[in-house]
């Protein structure tokens, strides 16, 4: 429609130049005469079918009930000599599309915009249908503005498209969206978690010239790690955008507020530096470091175990898993660099064993909360890890409800003991309080020597002692552990925790 330049509409309209045309409408530069300000005008194009043309007015009804600065808005809706058109906001930029691929904190601050925008918009009921980075413009102060609501579903709108008919740009759609399924806020959920796959890696998670094997991707293939195409980009990033693109809507993120605050929390390593870490384009006020998720690192040898720990705690929205790890000195190191608000920790891992790592992580990450995750309860793990400064220990038999509900407790401040730990604390302290009853040095030796099968001449011979002491020291410890042989001592020293088993394989 060229020879709409330098036309006016309504006598306040001046056309001043084409921004760009589509199936359906074109876009022209204009001037407001009567606000003296620029905006753009989105006039029908002739000849549109039916469908389109209420399509176009139904956008006019989405816009007109939103009024946030990460959504384009909508001035007037006007119509002359049959020519229909909206006058909505310039948005001055260039497309997000422009951006791709993007730095990990461009990712995160746009994305978080675009999320907090599509919240305000599901909030009433408007769902978009059509995000992807041709529908996103960035300002040059880095504002994100949704675009094109020509799809959106406002709250009391009738369907334009027959039932099951799929609508929406095919490299974007949600599972739900390619089956022609009834859709809720969530399908622009995973549309956006689309947009940040391919922020982050400068490639769609599924592509394909085959528009029925494009959909059947989405509905059925799992996204690939992006981390496969930018192996440095930091898990707890990777695991935000596999949550959003997961197939059931159940398991990803139930609200664009849930997305953007995982993304913040994404980033952040110092929570005394919260504002610096994110990004310079939002002010320090608006950053609130308790509305953000718990961010959790999982620390477990035992992989299948651990990667259903990960699944299980991502699917909450409360909770952000920013890092695992299957051996102590990659915990160790790792907590140390991402300072995760919550460490769960095992105790028996290759390299480092939980108990090293529990009292260097207290020393230097004061903040990190640690809740041992573990299958033993014996009174000295049990005592040892709380002495090194753990504030939970809970069995690997605790329900699923009982470990979230213990985060949550760990995360808070709270101590956190888990069925059967308490008891065990409690008699552990009363023992240990009871000094006469303790093994001393020499004789938890000679326990440890007995249980791993030495006679006493071999011990004696062992510990470089004469086998009169040997045999004074081992009665006292038969007393101490009230046991009528020295069999019966050394296995009830174990039970007591006065010595390990693992210790038996130095023997």
């Amino acid at each position: 429609m060229p020879a709409m330049i330098g036309k006016t509409l309504r006598h306040r309209y001046e056309i001043e130049s084409l921004l760009g045309e589509g199936s359906t409408a074109a876009v022209y530069l204009a001037r407001d005469h009567r606000l003296n300000r620029v905006v753009a005008l989105k006039i029908l194009l002739p000849h549109v079918n039916e469908s389109a043309r209420k399509r176009f007015f139904q956008e006019a009804q989405s816009v007109a009930q939103l009024n946030h600065p990460g959504i384009m808005a909508l001035y007037d809706m006007d119509e002359e000599d049959g020519k229909a058109f909206l006058v909505v906001e310039y948005v001055a930029g260039r497309l997000l599309s422009e951006t791709i691929p993007a730095s990990v904190a461009q990712v995160v601050a746009l994305g978080r915009q675009i999320a907090e925008a599509l919240n305000y918009a599901h909030e009433r009921k408007i769902i978009h249908r059509d995000i992807k980075p041709a529908n996103i413009m960035v300002t040059p102060d880095g504002q994100t503005k949704i675009m094109d609501l020509g799809l959106a579903l406002p709250r009391e709108a009738k369907r334009v498209t027959a039932a099951g008919m799929i609508i929406g740009t095919p490299a974007y759609l949600s599972p739900e969206q390619a089956q022609g399924m009834t859709l809720d806020h969530r399908t622009d959920i995973y549309s956006l978690g689309v947009v940040l796959y391919e922020m982050v890696t400068g490639m769609l998670p599924f592509a394909s010239d085959d528009i029925p094997a494009l959909l059947l991707q989405h509905v059925r293939q799992p996204a690939p790690p992006p981390s496969i195409h930018v192996p440095s980009l930091p898990l707890a990033l990777e695991n935000v955008i596999l949550k959003a693109l997961e197939k059931n809507p159940s398991r990803r993120f139930q609200s664009g507020d849930a997305l953007a605050r995982s993304l913040d929390a994404a980033l952040l390593v110092d929570p005394l530096a919260t504002a610096g870490a994110l990004d310079a384009t939002r002010p320090a006020s608006s950053v609130h470091v308790d509305n953000l998720p718990v961010r959790v690192y999982v620390a477990d040898d035992h992989t299948v175990l651990r990667r259903s720990l990960v699944s299980f705690i991502g699917q909450h929205d409360a909770y952000l898993i920013v890092g695992e790890a299957g051996d102590g000195e990659t915990a160790q190191r790792e907590v140390l660099e991402l300072r995760p608000n919550v460490l769960l920790l095992d105790l028996n891992m290759p390299v480092k064993g939980g108990l090293d790592v529990l009292p260097i992580i207290r020393a230097k990450a004061p903040d990190v909360r640690v809740l041992i995750l573990t299958g033993r309860d014996e009174e000295w793990y049990i005592m040892r890890a709380l002495r090194a400064g753990a504030h939970g220990y809970l069995l690997k038999s605790s329900s699923e409800d009982e470990l979230i509900d213990a985060i949550e407790k760990v995360s808070g401040g709270q101590l956190v003991l888990g069925r059967g730990v308490a008891e065990k604390v409690v008699t552990g302290m009363l023992r240990a309080s009871d000094d006469h009853l303790k093994l001393n040095e020499i004789e938890r030796q000679i326990m440890l020597l007995v249980a791993g099968g030495l006679d006493n001449e071999a011990i004696a011979g062992r510990l470089d002692m004469p086998l009169s002491d040997l045999i004074e020291a081992l009665a006292s410890a038969m007393d101490k552990m009230a046991a009528k042989d020295r069999h019966a001592a050394a296995l009830q020293a174990v039970r007591r925790g006065e010595i390990l088993l693992e210790e038996l394989q130095d023997v």
